[in-house]
């Protein structure tokens, strides 16, 4: 998503996160964003936002995976999630996804926050 294709007015329910520029490509960086753990990867200079936790253990190491065929594969379990969607390849299950905005080089995410309801 380029700077072109949104405004300031268009961000609302997305937090700033850093910029653009400070997210090496193909390497991930965690953020917690209300609360939620992000892994944000930078792929051929698109940016995707997954969540962090990895659900084989629940464990927060996503960020630190590596990137394979449009993927990113846990670096514990060698589960792969597609970048674009979160699903794994083989089904319909995998991490969460979460929307993205590029606004005069600052990258804006928009994380809905799960409620339990027990």
């Amino acid at each position: 998503m380029t700077d072109t294709q949104f405004s300031l007015s268009d961000i609302d329910c997305f937090q700033k996160i850093c910029t653009n520029s400070s997210i090496k490509d193909r390497e991930g960086k965690r953020f917690i964003i209300d609360d939620v753990e992000v892994a944000v990867f930078k792929v051929d200079g698109e940016i995707f936002a997954l969540s962090n936790v990895c659900p084989h253990q629940h464990t927060t190491v996503i960020y630190d995976g590596y990137i394979e065929n449009g993927c990113v594969v846990c670096p514990v379990h060698g589960w792969m999630f597609d970048l674009k969607t979160g699903k794994m390849p083989s089904c319909n299950a995998g991490l969460d996804s979460y929307p993205v905005k590029i606004i005069n080089e600052q990258v804006y995410v928009k994380v809905i926050k799960k409620e339990l309801k027990w």
